[in-house]
């Protein structure tokens, strides 16, 4: 790592550059230029900066590009690019002398910026108005930064000047171009269509258009993308990979997962530390949270995203005492904490029952490691106490909290008063979230839900009827189940899949065989008003029961079934599901919107802290 450069000697080399820089341009000049850019090279201080600005006016370099362009790029590096900004284009500045490397530069350091990337367009606006004119790494910037911002009529605008300039045939600028839409609300099917049309001989806008599918919640054609990639012959890169894998993830698609790490090993990929957490986070998240530690414990480089992925699949799987064991030790290997794995710890402690150990952590985030808690934090906490039961003692640490609770932790504590019968204090709830979010669908249907465990099914209706008006409709629950390489999605009552009749036998048959058992259907969870039989029948369409019956049908005997759900088990599909996996001799792996259920022998991992 380079060192600040004392004082004395900076002033030293400024003087003898200034001596020699005196009198007409010469190989002296020249040797000055190289001297001066050799101190910008050194530089790292804010404070050295300052200095070498001021012999920028001095020196007589502040119409030398290449000297201004050195410049800007140790502003970027030092954090200070605004401040180069000001110096750059100040009302005494004599654009003139700019060019295009010039400009790249700074557009390039707001590009990347957090924050700034609209001074970006700024800048490129005032390029063009100097009448400097854009090159083969001009676009790629902007269009970078336009991305970062995501307003498409702003991108769209960028794609026409290219056109005008004549870039639309350069590679690098068509592939940035693609990322551009689909990282912009509503512009996936633009950048699909440039995709088509576009040469496609390497990686590049392959990981670009898979990208944009993943970040969309689009993993399906992300995968489906990815699977004509390999037809066509391409060979994907590290950035696909990651890509892939966090569409596997996203599905729950663990064969997939498990096919695409044995690619990684057959095309000899460089397994970057970036690609390895790709790989722990799919493993953990597709159900095979052994194999995730595994891959942890063989990696040379770690990063914290490395320990939060395991701390958090852990959590997933109900596996407190060993996501506590692995935060302890990751503070014995004196890796900092953050915020992060404090949500992945508290999670943890949430979906095991630790109350106590939660609170510790929570109070241990504070005070030995001064983070400031944030609502996610906050959330966990209010998540811990509901599952456990503790409504009441949840309700009061809200009250208390020193920051204003977001409708996540208010819709928390409505399910968790649905949960434990305290239906009052739910019904209260509900109606202030009502107010607080008169647009929000799924407040009304927590109410909704909540009257219906009342049996009060005329307010129950008047809830529904409300949502209606709005044009609103409850999010439908779906179940996933990935078989023989293909993903295979039930709704309840679903009636599309051609095995729809043999599918429907099964779970009639799974019915029989589980009250032979001893099951008992949960009847208040059907929010319908309809006698017992037809509740039962209700029930017994659940997504995950058709998704069940269907891997019963086609997979050998003995086999485990991955399942995933895209909201929270019921009481009675939780209760079912136990029952099926001891009947039928299976192991199910389910993974609901916030952890994951193992069910073997009649019972479920989750200990009912779900």
């Amino acid at each position: 790592m380079q060192t600040s450069i004392p004082t004395p000697k900076l002033l030293f080399f400024l003087r003898t550059i200034a001596t020699s820089a005196t009198g007409s341009y010469s190989t002296q000049s020249a040797a000055s230029e190289r001297g001066f850019l050799t101190l910008l090279h050194s530089c790292n201080t804010f404070s050295n900066l300052l200095q070498l600005q001021t012999q920028i006016l001095k020196l007589g370099f502040h119409n030398n590009p290449l000297i201004l362009t050195k410049f800007i790029a140790k502003s970027s590096d030092l954090n200070s690019i605004h401040y180069a900004h000001c110096f750059l284009f100040s009302p005494h500045s004599n654009t003139d002398f700019y060019d295009a490397f010039l400009f790249n530069t700074i557009i390039k350091a707001y590009a990347q910026s957090g924050d700034l990337k609209l001074k970006a367009l700024w800048v490129f606006k005032l390029m063009l108005e100097c009448q400097v004119l854009p090159n083969n790494f001009t676009y790629p910037f902007v269009l970078k930064a336009c991305a970062g911002i995501g307003d498409l009529n702003l991108g769209k605008s960028v794609h026409g000047s290219l056109l005008k300039f004549g870039f639309d045939g350069n590679n690098h600028v068509l592939n940035t171009l693609v990322h551009m839409y689909c990282s912009c609300k509503g512009g996936i099917e633009i950048g699909r269509k440039l995709f088509d049309e576009m040469p496609k001989n390497d990686s590049v806008p392959w990981s670009a258009m898979i990208g944009g599918y993943v970040r969309l919640g689009r993993s399906n054609d992300a995968v489906d993308l990815f699977r004509k990639m390999q037809i066509q012959g391409v060979c994907p890169d590290e950035i696909t990979m990651v890509a892939v894998l966090c569409a596997c993830t996203d599905l729950g698609a663990l064969e997939l997962g498990r096919w695409v790490e044995s690619l990684i090993e057959k095309r000899k990929l460089n397994k970057s530390v970036e690609l390895n957490n790709a790989l722990i986070d799919m493993f953990a998240k597709c159900g095979d949270v052994d194999k995730a530690l595994k891959l942890f414990r063989t990696m040379n480089e770690r990063s914290i995203v490395s320990w939060t992925s395991v701390i958090v699949g852990l959590a997933m799987h109900g596996r407190g005492l060993q996501a506590v064991s692995l935060f302890q030790e990751m503070i014995r290997d004196g890796v900092e904490p953050d915020g992060v794995v404090f949500i992945g710890l508290l999670s943890a402690c949430s979906h095991s029952g630790f109350v106590g150990e939660g609170k510790e952590f929570f109070d241990l985030m504070k005070k030995e490691f001064a983070i400031l808690p944030k609502i996610e934090h906050y959330g966990c906490m209010v998540d811990m106490l509901c599952r456990a039961g503790h409504v009441r003692e949840a309700v009061e640490f809200v009250q208390k909290m020193p920051i204003e609770p977001n409708s996540i932790i208010w819709r928390t504590l409505v399910n968790a008063c649905r949960t434990h019968s305290e239906l009052k204090l739910g019904e209260s709830l509900a109606k202030q979230l009502i107010q607080n979010e008169p647009t929000l669908e799924a407040n009304y249907v927590l109410l909704s839900n909540i009257y219906a465990k009342m049996s009060h099914w005329e307010e129950k209706t008047k809830a529904r009827e409300v949502m209606d008006k709005k044009g609103m409709r409850k999010i439908p629950g779906s179940t996933m189940i990935e078989l023989n390489n293909k993903i295979y999605r039930f709704v309840a009552g679903d009636m599309s899949h051609n095995q729809f009749k043999e599918i429907f036998e099964m779970v009639d048959e799974m019915g029989r065989e589980m009250k032979r058992a001893g099951y008992v259907p949960s009847t208040s969870e059907v929010m319908l008003d309809i006698d017992e039989e037809d509740k039962e029948d209700n029930l017994n369409r659940h997504s995950e029961k058709l998704a069940i019956a269907f891997a019963l049908m086609n997979t050998p005997p003995g086999t485990p079934i991955r399942i995933v759900k895209n909201l929270r088990v019921c009481n009675d599909c939780h209760s079912a599901t136990k029952f099926i996996s001891k009947i039928y001799n299976r192991e199910i792996i389910a993974r609901d919107r916030s952890r994951f259920h193992h069910f073997k022998d009649g019972l479920c991992s989750c200990k009912d802290f779900w």
